[in-house]
C-alpha cells in the first residue's frame, strides 16, 4: 500500500508531517537513492534516507502524559547542567513534547512519537485550548482584577510587536487567575503581568484540549488510558 512520503516520515516519530514536508523542499530527503519531491507516494519496499540516515519503520505509538516540575526544559537537546524532561521519562524512543512549558512553569505536558497527532495539537489552525492556573505576586501598584482581566481579553502589547491574547481569564482569588489560551507566544502569560508590573510566581497547565492533569503529582506521568486517547484524538 502506498501513501505520501511526508505521511510515511511524520508516522516513523522523526518529525511532524509539516517538518517533514520542509525537509523535502529543502532536498534533505531521498527515496531509493533520488531526491524526493512533495506529494511523491512511497511503500513498505522503498528505501527512504533523511539527512543522510536511513529512515526506520514506524514504531509502536507512545502517549504519556506528565506533570512537569519547574527546573526543566520541553526539549530533545541536551544541554550539559540542565535538566530536561526525558530524565523523568526514560524510552529508546525518539518522543516529542506536545504543548511545551518553559523552564520556570510546570504542569501538563503530553509526549509522543506521533507525529500527525503532534501536529494537529500544535497546530494554531486547530485551535486546542490550554488552561492555565497562575499565581502572582501582591502588585507594585495598584491594579484591579477588573482592569487585568479587560486587557488580557483585548490584547496588550509585549514587545517585539507583538500583541499577546487570550481566550478566556478568570478571576480565582485575590492572587490566582485561570487563563485559557488556544496559541500562545514565548513567556506569553508572564511577559503580559509584565505590563503591569506584577511578576508570576507560579504557572501550571492543567488541561490540554481535553486532556486534563488530574492528580499526577509533579515528576510523574503515566500513560494515556483508551478514553482520554480517543477523546485526544476526537478533538
Amino acid at each position: 500500500m502506498e501513501e505520501r512520503l511526508q505521511k510515511t516520515i511524520a508516522q516513523s516519530g522523526l518529525c511532524s508531517r509539516r517538518q517533514a514536508e520542509e525537509l523535502i523542499l529543502e532536498g534533505k530527503v531521498k527515496v531509493n537513492g533520488k531526491k524526493a519531491i512533495i506529494g511523491q507516494k512511497v511503500s513498505e519496499t522503498d528505501t527512504i534516507f533523511v539527512n543522510g540516515k536511513l529512515l526506520e519503520k514506524a514504531q509502536d505509538k507512545i502517549y504519556i502524559k506528565l506533570n512537569k516540575p519547574t527546573g526543566y526544559t520541553c526539549t530533545n537537546a541536551e544541554f550539559e547542567h540542565e535538566k530536561n524532561v526525558f530524565d523523568l521519562v526514560k524510552t529508546n524512543q525518539r518522543l516529542f513534547v506536545v504543548g511545551r512549558l518553559d523552564k520556570d512553569s510546570q504542569g501538563l505536558v503530553l509526549l509522543t512519537n506521533d507525529g500527525p497527532l503532534c501536529q494537529k495539537l500544535t497546530h494554531p489552525k486547530y485551535e486546542h485550548k490550554k488552561v492555565y492556573i497562575v499565581d502572582i505576586q501582591e502588585p507594585k501598584k495598584f491594579v484591579s482584577a477588573q482592569e487585568i482581566m479587560r486587557e488580557f481579553l483585548k490584547g496588550i502589547d509585549i514587545g517585539e510587536n507583538e500583541i499577546a491574547r487570550i481566550k478566556d481569564i478568570k478571576h480565582i482569588n485575590k492572587n490566582q487567575y485561570q487563563i485559557e489560551m488556544a496559541e500562545g507566544k514565548k513567556r506569553q502569560i508572564r511577559r503580559m503581568f509584565e505590563h503591569f508590573g506584577i511578576d508570576v510566581v507560579k504557572l501550571e497547565r492543567v488541561k490540554i484540549g481535553p486532556l486534563m492533569l488530574g492528580v499526577l503529582k509533579l515528576g510523574q506521568f503515566k500513560p494515556l488510558t483508551k478514553e482520554e486517547l480517543n477523546k485526544l484524538k476526537g478533538a
